[in-house]
């Protein structure tokens, strides 16, 4: 049952004594403001790092080709390699069980129109599997498909931009799009993740893209996706197999890093991944050790708070006061006092992190927040550190007999 007079006697006890209410607020606050700040730039890292592979699949691998800087088997350095669909064919069958998705990518830039809208846009010549590697989301239509592909049809798939750019007062679906001088039908629309850049792109089957642009069977790049479940080690391993399999069929020496180059995330993915765990062990040990601190400072002033009232307890008991009710006094005010203070030091971390937020992304920080079930949580943590420190001595000082308590310096 709710006490009145019970609460005004507390609130009544932290007014007369400010100077000790603060001190003990003041400890409770900075450990919590300091645990919100170490943990809110540490989900600010690990925004950035999955703002730096939301645009791709996390498990892509990127080859590129490029020209040799040692003679090797007779032939002479800056020999230029060019993939071609038999090469794309080749990592296709001879890593079939390995690869999830796969495409080639031919890049163009092009002149495009519509009625009186023109504009220039990035082009990508792909396989249908590109939408997997590229998180492409279809807005509108459809993607590029095989038959689009055996057929070499004249379509196109346009990012939501170029949509926008060129389509003002019609939908694009179904229309036909003019790159530099050759119609193709929009068969569909999509956006991306990746922001602006990307959805500004257009679309169109490879093989539509070789014979209108040069009559060839050349591709630019080669890309896939690994099969999920390989681990890191083992991706990693797979890409190795690609660049040796690679250099071996065009005759390229194994310490010719230009010749063929195969980006594989799964490098980038393992070291983003050790520098997490270790940043997250690192933020726990300080973070732990900063509530470890509040801990120690709030039991300490809680152990001072009873041992300077032992006279008012023993004025208490000799009242008629039960043991239970001075302990109870002791352990709502410490409660009052930390849970006031914790959610001070929440709100001026969280108000510190939204004000240095825009800054620190120059340092790779982005959106820095922190989870405020998890303050929350350290601050329950200090509130029951503080209770158990102050229930023993104040049990123990409940027990005194009032003659002994008044006599107490």
């Amino acid at each position: 049952m709710f006490d009145l007079d019970l609460w005004r006697e507390i609130f009544q006890s932290i007014n007369k004594n400010r100077t000790r209410s603060l001190l003990s607020g003041f400890t409770v606050t900075f450990a919590i403001l300091l645990f919100a700040i170490l943990f809110g730039i540490s989900n600010g890292l690990q925004n950035t790092f999955e703002e730096a592979f939301k645009d791709d699949a996390t498990n892509s691998i990127f080859i590129n080709s490029g020209r040799t800087t040692k003679a090797h088997k007779g032939l002479q350095a800056g020999r230029r390699i060019t993939f071609k669909n038999k090469d794309f064919d080749y990592v296709k069958d001879e890593f079939g069980n390995k690869i999830e998705f796969i495409t080639a990518r031919i890049y163009r830039n092009v002149q495009a129109s519509f009625q009186n809208e023109q504009n220039t846009y990035d082009l990508r010549a792909v396989h249908p599997d590109h939408q997997f590697l590229e998180k492409t989301l279809i807005k509108e239509g459809r993607y590029i498909n095989q038959n689009d592909v055996n057929n070499r049809t004249k379509v196109v798939v346009i990012g939501k931009l170029v949509e926008e750019d060129l389509f003002l007062r019609t939908k694009a679906l179904g229309k036909y799009l003019n790159l530099s001088g050759v119609q193709y039908k929009v068969v569909g629309v999509f956006t991306d993740d990746g922001g602006d850049s990307e959805e500004r792109k257009i679309y169109m089957p490879v093989s539509t893209a070789q014979r209108l642009y040069g009559n060839n069977d050349y591709i630019d790049q080669i890309n896939l996706t690994y099969n999920p479940e390989m681990n890191y080690d083992k991706a990693i391993a797979f890409g190795n197999q690609i660049t040796k399999k690679l250099k071996d069929r065009f005759s390229v020496a194994k310490s010719d890093q230009r010749a063929v180059r195969v980006r594989n995330m799964a490098e980038a993915s393992k070291n983003v991944q050790q520098f997490s765990f270790i940043l997250g062990i690192i933020i726990f040990i300080i973070g732990s050790g900063t509530l470890v601190a509040g801990v120690v400072g709030i039991s300490n002033i809680m152990i001072f708070i009873v041992k300077e009232r032992t006279k008012e307890i023993g004025i208490r008991k000799a009242l008629g006061a039960s043991p239970r009710s001075i302990v109870s006094i002791i352990l709502i005010e410490c409660i009052i006092i930390t849970g006031i203070a914790g959610y001070v030091g929440l709100l001026l971390g969280i108000g510190i992190l939204e004000w240095m937020g825009p800054s620190l992304k120059t340092y790779f920080i982005k959106d820095p927040a922190v989870s405020t079930s998890l303050v929350v949580g350290a601050t329950i943590t200090l509130i029951i550190a503080g209770a158990i420190a102050g229930y023993f001595p104040a049990k123990k000082a409940s027990k005194i007999k009032p003659i002994v308590a008044l006599r107490n310096d």
